[in-house]
């Protein structure tokens, strides 16, 4: 046995845990953690200059305001994991709305049929969207801007001359209107946490048995501890207003049904590769166009849903539905939350993040009675911030690889 091997800590020990956590920070692969951080320092700041900030009523509206942007959020978090961009969601959000707004009101159709409709229309335009750019070889930047500006124009027709349309059916307002009873709650809770920790536990031996660095039990333990504590705390104070709300089940069934996805089917792992490497991707085999073509698909589709939920939560759809700075704020939550603006790195999980990250901006601001030129400026900010420090991580693992 070389000095090498005998140096080298064994697989799940804490040793070997930690030689792999300083390797990961020293390369900038930290993950979530600036996000987490950042989010801590935002809400501090503002329950100081406004001790209403963290009161369960406020919290509860905030969770509620993010969940249609977090939705479109997750659709943008798959296309940049390909470092390709979606410049269109804002618009087709709108559209979808206007769509299952006017099927309902103008012509009776059924809520959930017309719901049905609205985010079909979506996956249609992603799968146009998506089939251009791979089949044509059109930057998908061009191809979603134009996107932008045509399916904006469909939108206007679709509503005419109507004006506003004002969403009285139960069964879309509730979308974003309605809340978990407090016993809902408390077991949602509880099943999350079982769930979590039969993960971990799974995840964990998984991993040892393959050979791979795993966590001390000891800060599994810990981190398992933490999160259950959040999740009851969440539960308390969400219970302590109107309840869990509804809009954000959905957003976090979104997220944990495209984080099974990405992390654990094949359809995932050729997500990353595509976008690590679309050339190296292709000679080992994957349909790169394929992969390309269902992202959009699903881009599209998750701004439909976004649409629908922003409709719901506003109670109308109109002509600058999915507009002003949708588009915008959707992206950045997505870049806040850690996803990679150059492809193949980034979890679902970022989009919840980054939209909590702009809500509380926003929300804070607003109970502040600040400008809108002041939030502006600082979700920019935030936004250069979390672009520099992508940059900066990926320097360093550029720099680590030719070491």
């Amino acid at each position: 046995m070389s000095a090498t091997e005998a140096a080298a800590p064994a697989p799940g020990s804490f040793t070997a845990w930690r030689r792999s956590l300083q390797e990961r920070v020293t390369q900038g692969d930290v993950g979530m953690l600036p996000v987490i951080l950042g989010l801590v320092l935002i809400w501090a700041v503002f329950q100081f200059l406004n001790p209403n900030f963290l009161s369960p009523r406020n919290l509860s509206n905030l969770l509620v305001q993010i969940a249609d942007i977090g939705t479109i959020a997750v659709g943008i978090v798959l296309v940049l994991l390909l470092g390709e961009i979606d410049l269109s969601v804002g618009s087709v959000s709108g559209l979808a709305a206007s769509v299952m707004a006017v099927l309902n009101i103008k012509r009776g159709v059924p809520a959930p049929v017309a719901i049905a409709a609205g985010i079909a229309t979506g996956a249609v335009i992603g799968l146009i969207q998506g089939s251009w750019f791979a089949r044509f070889r059109i930057p998908s930047f061009v191809v979603t801007l134009a996107g932008l500006l045509g399916w904006l124009g469909v939108q206007l027709l679709v509503l005419g001359e109507t004006g506003t349309l004002n969403l009285l059916n139960p069964q879309i307002v509730n979308l974003a209107g309605n809340y978990l009873s407090p016993q809902a709650g408390w077991a949602l809770a509880v099943v999350v946490i079982l769930v979590l920790i039969v993960d971990a536990i799974i995840v964990r031996r998984r991993r040892a048995a393959a050979g791979l660095d795993v966590a001390p039990l000891a800060s599994l333990a810990a981190r398992l501890v933490i999160t259950a504590i959040l999740v009851l705390g969440t539960a308390f104070m969400l219970n302590s207003y109107l309840g869990v709300p509804e809009g954000l089940l959905i957003l976090l069934g979104f997220v944990v049904v495209f984080d099974l996805i990405t992390k654990r089917t094949t359809f995932g792992r050729h997500i990353y590769a595509v976008g690590g490497n679309a050339e190296a991707a292709r000679r080992a085999g994957i349909s790169v166009n394929t992969i390309r073509v269902a992202v959009f698909t699903l881009a599209g589709t998750m701004a439909a849903c976004g649409g629908i939920l922003a409709a719901s939560r506003l109670l109308a759809v109109n002509q600058s539905s999915g507009g002003g700075d949708t588009l915008l704020n959707s992206i950045a939550a997505a870049v806040i939350g850690g996803t990679s603006l150059f492809g193949g790195r980034g979890t679902v999980w970022s989009a919840v993040a980054g939209a909590l990250v702009i809500g509380s901006i926003t929300n804070g601001m607003d109970l502040l009675a600040y400008s809108s030129y002041i939030k502006y400026m600082v979700t920019g900010a935030v936004l250069l911030v979390a672009v520099t420090i992508d940059a900066v991580a990926r320097q360093g693992r550029q720099a680590a690889g030719r070491a």
